[in-house]
């Protein structure tokens, strides 16, 4: 029976680094200069994204891929920031200024679109709503018109007297 190996906080920490920018390197290679099995990387990965890490993809090419949910955090810290606060930041995480303006631009332009579709939506529920107050209206005199001749008959019927009793 294989027992599970124990890994101190700070080597899983040390590992995680080599992951990140600007190391940057691939989990796999990472598992085979530790000597630890990439699934085990991965879950400390995964453990280290959901404490808030932003640990990029790695894709075929070794180029890195960031996760939507990393591009927003880091989107979201340096929104704020000056020219050489980004460019500050940006050498410190190994990123580029010409990214994080790009995934900027890209969310500004996805609420954008979103107000749109949504402006949109809300115009086609104006008119539908339109539309069926107007045909409220129109049963409405209909109703009233068939009360109202509903009224004559009886009254003609009390001053006449009943057709058929003849």
């Amino acid at each position: 029976m294989t027992r599970k190996k124990e890994y101190a906080e700070e080597y899983k920490q040390r590992v995680l680094e080599k992951l990140m920018p600007p190391i940057g390197k691939s989990v796999p290679e990472v598992a085979k200069e530790e000597g630890i099995n990439r699934n085990t990387l991965y879950g400390w990965v995964a453990k280290a994204r959901d404490k808030g890490a932003k640990i990029p993809n790695s894709s075929p090419s070794n180029n890195r891929k960031w996760r939507n949910e990393d591009k927003m955090k880091i989107v979201l810290e340096t929104y704020s920031m000056n020219e050489v606060e980004l460019s500050t930041y940006c050498r410190e995480k190994g990123l580029h200024v010409s990214d994080i303006k790009e995934w900027i631009k890209r969310m500004e332009q996805s609420f954008d679109d979103r107000v749109e579709v949504e402006s949109a939506e809300l115009t086609a529920q104006k008119q539908r709503s339109r539309q069926l107050e107007k045909e409220l209206k129109r049963k409405e005199k209909a109703l009233a018109e068939a009360a109202a001749l509903l009224v004559l008959r009886k009254k003609a019927d009390a001053i006449w007297g009943d057709p058929e009793e003849d």
